[in-house]
C-alpha cells in the first residue's frame, strides 16, 4: 500500500498527541462539511438503482455525454489498466502515485516523465499517457488545447489519454469533460476533494460508451452504494453552494500562499485547496509541524511538503504560530534546483 494523506490515528500514536488535538492539512480536501440532505431510511434497505437520477445529475454537472459512477476514482485507476493488453505507459509526474503502481501491476511498461525538467512529453514513446490536471501535488495546470492535441496524436494510433481531474472542480474551464466522448480520451472525476466527500467513495469515469461498458463489466454491479449515490446526486445539483465554495476556496488558497511566503516558505505550485512547498529540509518541516499536532503530506522525490487549508480561525492561527516556530536551515529553493 502506498502512502497517502490522512492516517491521523497513526500520527497520533507516533507523536503521542491525542487524535482530537490534530489539525489535518494532509489530504487536500475542502476543510468544511457540505450541507448534506437527510437520507430516507429506505436507501439503506434497497439495492442501488442505476436510473435513480445520479447519472443525469452528473452529466449535467460535468457537461459529459456518457459517464460511469464508481467507488471513488481510485476504483477506476486500478481497473482501467486491465482493459488494455500490455503496452507502453507514460506517467506525467510527479503525481498521484497510484497511477504508476496500477499500470505496472497490470503488466504494462511504465515510465514516469519528469514534468518539471522537460517541455514536451515524448508521445512517440507511449501508447497511454496518464496525467493529473490540475496536478497533485505540484498544482501544474495544462490548457485544454494542449491536452486535446496530445489526445489526437495518441488516438490516431489507438492510444489513450487518461486525465485525472480530481481537483478540477475549482477551475472547470480547464476540464476535458465535455470532450470525453471522443475515442481514446478518459477523464476521471471525484467528489472527494472539492465536495469534501472522501468518505463516501464516489467518483465518475467519463469516456466513450463502449469503453465504459467494458469497465462496468470489470467492476461488477452496485459499484456505488445507495446512500452515497443519493448524497452525490444532491451535491451535484446544488449550484448555489458550489459557487459559494469556489469563491471561498479561492480566497483561502491565496491566504495560504501568502502565509507561507511571510514565513519564508516559497510555494512551488498548488491550487486553491493546497500549496506544494519544495524544500531540502522537507522532512524536518513535516516533523516539526507534526510535533505540534499539524499533519501535512510529505514527499520524498522531490523533497516537498503539501499543505492544505485550515477550516476556521483557530486553525489558521495555529498554523501561523507553528510556522513561526519552525527552525529550518535557510535556503533559496526553486522547483528547478530541488529537482
Amino acid at each position: 500500500m502506498l502512502e497517502h494523506g490522512g492516517r491521523l490515528r497513526q500520527a497520533a500514536q507516533q507523536y503521542g498527541i491525542k487524535l482530537a488535538a490534530w489539525l489535518d492539512l494532509s489530504t487536500g480536501l475542502a476543510p468544511w462539511g457540505w450541507p448534506l440532505p437527510v437520507l430516507p431510511a429506505s436507501c439503506w434497505r434497497q439495492l442501488p438503482e442505476p436510473d435513480d437520477g445520479l447519472i443525469v445529475a452528473a452529466q449535467d454537472y460535468y457537461q459529459a455525454t456518457s459517464l460511469l459512477p464508481v467507488a471513488g476514482s481510485q476504483a477506476a485507476i486500478q481497473a482501467l489498466p486491465w482493459l488494455r493488453p500490455a503496452c507502453r505507459v507514460l506517467i506525467l509526474g510527479p503525481c498521484y502515485a497510484e497511477h504508476a503502481q496500477a499500470w505496472a501491476r497490470a503488466g504494462h511498461q511504465v515510465q514516469v516523465w519528469n514534468e518539471l525538467t522537460e517541455s514536451q512529453p515524448p508521445l512517440d514513446t507511449c501508447d497511454v499517457l496518464v496525467l493529473v490536471n490540475p496536478n497533485n501535488p505540484t498544482g501544474r495546470l495544462l490548457a485544454p488545447d494542449t491536452l486535446l492535441a496530445w489526445h489526437a496524436e495518441l488516438a490516431a494510433r489507438g492510444g489513450w489519454l487518461l486525465v485525472d481531474e480530481a481537483f478540477a472542480d475549482l477551475q472547470p474551464e480547464f476540464s476535458l469533460a465535455r470532450y470525453s466522448d471522443r475515442p481514446g480520451l478518459i477523464v476521471l472525476r471525484s467528489l472527494g476533494k472539492f465536495f469534501a466527500l472522501a468518505g463516501a467513495r464516489v467518483g465518475f469515469v467519463l469516456a466513450e460508451s463502449a469503453l465504459l461498458a467494458q469497465l462496468e463489466e470489470q467492476l461488477g454491479p452496485w459499484a456505488v452504494n445507495g446512500p452515497a449515490r443519493l448524497v452525490a446526486q444532491q451535491v451535484l445539483v446544488d449550484r448555489a453552494t458550489q459557487q459559494a465554495w469556489r469563491l471561498r476556496l479561492q480566497r483561502d488558497g491565496r491566504r495560504l500562499q501568502q502565509l507561507l511566503s511571510e514565513q519564508g516558505l516559497t510555494s512551488g505550485g498548488g491550487c486553491a485547496l493546497f500549496q506544494w512547498v519544495p524544500h531540502p529540509a522537507a522532512a524536518s518541516l513535516h516533523q516539526q509541524l507534526a510535533g505540534q499536532g499539524i499533519l501535512t503530506r510529505l514527499f520524498d522525490q522531490p523533497a516537498a511538503v503539501r499543505i492544505g487549508l485550515p477550516g476556521n480561525k483557530a486553525g489558521w492561527d495555529r498554523l501561523q504560530q507553528a510556522l513561526q516556530a519552525l527552525a529550518l536551515p535557510p535556503a533559496d529553493v526553486t522547483v528547478e534546483n530541488v529537482l
